[in-house]
């Protein structure tokens, strides 16, 4: 159990009272901090307040952090959708809202629960909580992944994603017609300023280097079906760099519009194609996968509707 206590300065004057813990306490999200103020782990000169207090100058804060609870590694008969597998790896075609290892909120369920169960020789180079995780894709991303079985291969693997070396292709579903067919996006990502959940476009120096190219492969009259090809590999890359350009992925509601035309289950964003040289015979393979049926549906309705109006 870990008790931190803050004066409240000028600068925070007049903030609410979570708002002014996540500024202190970064590594935390808003969530997390309004729900220690409900469980009376935040206390203001030793009171319990509510979440809209509005802090003063000489207060003090004073934040208690318990101790995170053990993530569980059950192993767990899930199915999984298998494009390739020797003694080296496993390339797997993940499904739309399958997280990829646990974390908060996610405790199982998990393609890390899905391999436990399957197999027994992962790489633990990732972690206790993420064996042969060497890349990952967002819980509403579907498409190709590959994992490492033992940790010479999660070493090639992560030294080619390091080097940018790696080919990954997805395709998306975006709002708007885009004007240019072709193009590349180089715009530094950082962590939103003030949404900690979230990534931002900064200026450069300010954050990490990301490029993201693209090519129009269909346009209908108010979304574009597109081909991104990345050389950097940020959190939420292609989400971010896409809503900068004012054109959103259809379905993300986190970085795109709340409210959507088309009843989307997340984010029209699937990784099509994954290239790397094999860690054991420095072979290059490459494998694909067809994006899930409800992003086909919705290609399709699209199509359907540009028919109709020629």
């Amino acid at each position: 159990m870990k008790t931190t206590a803050y004066e409240v300065t000028e600068e925070l004057s007049g903030r609410r009272l979570d708002v002014a813990v996540t500024l202190l306490e970064p590594h935390l999200t808003r969530s997390r901090v309004q729900k220690l103020i409900q469980e009376g782990l935040i206390l203001v000169d030793g009171t319990a307040r509510k979440a809209n207090y509005r802090v003063r100058p000489g207060e003090v804060l004073q934040v208690t952090i318990p101790p995170a609870k053990p993530l569980s590694l059950e192993p767990q008969p899930l199915k999984l959708d298998i494009l390739y597998e020797d003694r080296e790896l496993l390339v797997i075609n993940k499904p739309k809202g399958m997280v990829v290892h646990p974390a908060a909120g996610h405790n199982d369920g998990t393609l890390v629960n899905a391999l436990l169960h399957y197999c027994h020789d992962l790489s633990g180079i990732g972690g206790k909580m993420r064996p042969g995780i060497v890349h990952r894709l967002d819980k509403d991303t579907s498409g190709v992944l590959v994992v490492a079985k033992n940790d010479h291969a999660h070493l090639h693997l992560a030294r080619q994603f390091k080097e940018q070396s790696v080919v990954r292709e997805y395709v998306a579903i975006v709002h708007g017609k885009m004007s240019t067919l072709r193009g590349s996006i180089n715009a530094a990502i950082a962590r939103h300023p003030r949404d900690r959940k979230k990534m931002a476009v900064v200026p450069a120096g300010k954050g990490r280097p990301a490029v993201t190219h693209f090519t129009v492969l269909e346009q209908f009259a108010n979304y574009t079906y597109v081909l991104l090809r990345l050389e950097t590999g940020r959190t939420h890359q292609i989400r971010v760099h896409l809503a900068s350009l004012g054109h959103p992925v259809a379905g993300d509601t986190v970085y795109g519009y709340k409210r959507q035309h088309f009843n989307l289950n997340g984010q029209a964003l699937h990784a099509y194609k994954l290239g790397f040289l094999h860690p054991k015979s420095e072979q290059y393979m490459e494998f694909t996968s067809n994006p899930p049926e409800e992003f086909l549906n919705l290609l399709n309705e699209l199509r359907k509707l540009k028919n109709e109006k020629n």
